[in-house]
């Protein structure tokens, strides 16, 4: 029987290691079966990391990312780059006006947010924060802040919110929200407000008396009806506006007088053909009104 020698082999690019079985031939080593184990190793100096993996944004990329708005402002567009940690190089770039971070994989922002002071709109929908900083209330200048589609609950959003006090719209939708903070009823200029598909069991009450107010989404929440009280549905069909006659120019003022003039001679027309009611007599059915003055 021929003796048998073990020879291992290190894969060099990988850094596996496989011992086969060898026979000594005489002349030299040569495989005589196929390898009995496999033990994978990692090469020495290598770490892992429990860093989210993600894509490295550098200063010259983000300078190129940078577009001028319709209006002349400012906007550093980064969204939809594969983005898992805040990139600290955009904090050179602190003085633009607008900041589109979303769809991309961030976890959480820094404190440092609050150095985009001239900020007016933040858009972060679409990736994976379950909370933010307190420092995001001295963004003062802040008209836009978009959350929608992430992890949030109550306690990942701050009361901090309430200090934005030039915040018209905020989108809080595709949550886990159960609540929003009551400091938001100091947000006097807020316009539009979006909380769809979250868990609210009920509209909050710090909305109720913003002045200027225009829409609340609030669908996809587990929010109960009201009580029938009997008053029956009330459906809103049209809306009614008032505005001077010097709001109008002078085509929808004149679209708007000759509505009035057919309303006119229609109600005119109504009354002189109006037919004679008899309140003293008894009709049994509608065809027999119709015979009332026949009867008389």
């Amino acid at each position: 029987m021929q003796p048998y020698l073990r020879q291992a082999f290190l894969c060099l690019s990988c850094g596996d290691c496989i011992v086969r079985l060898c026979t000594d031939l005489g002349s030299g080593l040569t495989n005589a079966a196929p390898p009995l184990f496999r033990r994978r190793t990692m090469a020495k100096g290598r770490k892992r990391s429990n860093e989210p993996k993600g894509r490295k944004i550098t200063l010259k990329m983000a300078k190129l990312a940078l577009k001028l708005t319709m209006d002349g402002k400012r906007r550093l567009d980064l969204s939809n780059m594969e983005i898992a940690i805040f990139p600290k190089c955009i904090l050179k770039l602190c003085d633009v006006d607008e900041l589109d971070l979303s769809r991309n994989l961030l976890k959480k922002l820094p404190n440092s947010i609050d150095k985009f002071v001239n900020l007016r709109w933040l858009d972060l929908h679409s990736n994976q924060l379950d909370h933010i900083p307190e420092a995001i209330g001295r963004l003062q200048n802040l008209h836009s802040l978009n959350l929608c589609n992430n992890h949030l609950s109550t306690v990942g959003l701050p009361s901090e919110i309430g200090l934005l006090r030039k915040l018209r719209s905020l989108n809080l939708g595709m949550n886990v929200l159960e609540r929003i903070p009551s400091s938001i009823a100091g947000l006097k200029e807020l316009r539009h407000v979006a909380l769809f598909n979250n868990l609210l069991t009920r509209e909050p009450d710090c909305l109720r008396n913003l002045p200027h107010l225009e829409s609340v989404n609030l669908k996809c929440n587990p929010i109960p009806p009201e009580d029938d009280k009997g008053t029956g549905a009330v459906r809103r069909v049209e809306c009614l506006y008032l505005v001077k006659e010097s709001c109008l120019c002078a085509s929808c003022l004149w679209k708007v007088k000759e509505d009035r003039r057919k309303v006119d001679s229609w109600l005119s027309e109504d009354h002189s053909h109006r037919k004679s009611r008899f309140s003293g007599m008894i009709t049994p059915n509608s065809v027999a009104q119709e015979d009332q003055v026949t009867w008389r």
